[in-house]
């Protein structure tokens, strides 16, 4: 790529690359904005949300929440076990984002499962800045996450289906994920712990209330269990 502009080969990269999360984006984006206007917002809170949360399924869960009681403690906290995850990507990115300059604010708050995805695993061919190909990526996945959003907000209610069931794509999304992981998991022990501890906490607390200690009882099982589970994975 001698004579491109490192810049302009970046953006090309980053386009490439993120074309299937284009796709998924796409779909699941529209789904939401869909979900979100038939359930009484106007496209200004996909399209803000989307944008400001850049969330995914939190957004989902952010809709109903604005539908719930005023519970500031219970955001709080649902919102930091479903994202908790992206604290361990940021401590993986450490060395990656270092001699960024002013893009790593930006990669910092756009990071997404996506985008950490793929600014960890590919490997950047030469001529092609490194820093900038990681800004590229976050941004373009953000673009497409809140134009899907914002165009299911836009069409939700003029469309000339039944949209009713719609909030199910949410649910759809957490199967595929738990399906891939279970596959992924030849022992399943995970997979086995966070359907025991949804089973136990939907009996004990209700379908209204079992969410986070679900969560509880998930992080706590992995933290007893973690010995085990490490042990039996490396042998």
């Amino acid at each position: 790529m001698s004579g491109v502009d490192p810049r302009l080969a970046a953006l090309r990269t980053a386009f490439l690359c993120t074309l299937p999360i284009l796709a998924g984006f796409l779909f699941i984006g529209l789904a939401y904005g869909i979900y979100t206007n038939v359930s009484g917002f106007s496209f200004w809170y996909p399209m803000a949300m989307s944008a400001l949360i850049f969330g995914g399924s939190l957004e989902f869960i952010a809709t109903t929440l604005l539908l719930s009681p005023f519970a500031p403690l219970q955001t709080f906290l649902l919102a930091l076990m479903v994202q908790g995850r992206h604290i361990f990507y940021g401590i993986s990115m450490f060395e990656r984002y270092r001699g960024t300059g002013w893009k790593k604010p930006y990669l910092i708050y756009g990071m997404c499962d996506e985008s950490f995805s793929i600014n960890y695993t590919t490997k950047i061919s030469e001529g092609v800045d490194a820093g900038w190909f990681m800004f590229f990526v976050t941004l373009l996945n953000q673009i497409y996450w809140v134009a899907s959003a914002t165009i299911g907000g836009l069409v939700g209610t003029s469309l000339p289906i039944n949209t009713e069931g719609i909030e199910f794509a949410m649910t759809g999304l957490f199967v595929v994920i738990f399906m891939e992981q279970w596959m992924n998991d030849p022992q399943h022990y995970t997979g086995i712990l966070g359907l025991a501890a949804a089973g136990i906490a939907l009996a004990v607390f209700g379908r209204e209330a079992f969410m986070l200690p679900t969560m509880f009882i998930i992080l706590a099982g992995c933290l007893a269990l973690r010995p085990f589970i490490e042990g039996r994975e490396m042998a």
